[in-house]
């Protein structure tokens, strides 16, 4: 399940996500809102916080996530992550070989600074 965050403005989309990301989350919450925030500001900034509850996503709900991904490649101005996995850190890495925008990850302790340097 997915959460849009309070601190959410203008072109800044923050998010929080807990247990497993459905297609339901993709298509009901997050390409929704996406879209409307490429269309109305010309690139997004997203910080996703995997917290501890994260388990992943459902197949369908990935494909989603690589096919907008792909699609919107250009429309990333700024994507973060906070999570203490290490396989974060080597899909962001690979993630940054197909978004232009910066990409970073922070850990949990960092999530102050994460929504300072998404905004900023």
């Amino acid at each position: 399940m997915i959460h849009i965050s309070d601190q959410s403005e203008g072109n800044v989309l923050i998010l929080e996500a807990e247990s497993k990301l459905t297609d339901q989350d993709y298509k009901e919450v997050l390409i929704p809102r996406l879209e409307a925030i490429i269309s109305e500001h010309g690139k997004a900034r997203v910080l996703i916080d995997l917290g501890d509850e994260f388990k992943g996503w459902e197949p369908k709900a990935a494909w989603d996530d690589a096919r907008f991904g792909l699609a919107h490649r250009k429309d990333f101005e700024k994507m973060a992550v906070i999570c203490d996995r290490r396989w974060v850190d080597w899909a962001l890495k690979i993630g940054a070989l197909f978004i232009e925008g910066e990409i970073k990850n922070f850990s949990p302790s960092q999530r102050a600074e994460a929504i300072n340097w998404i905004k900023a």
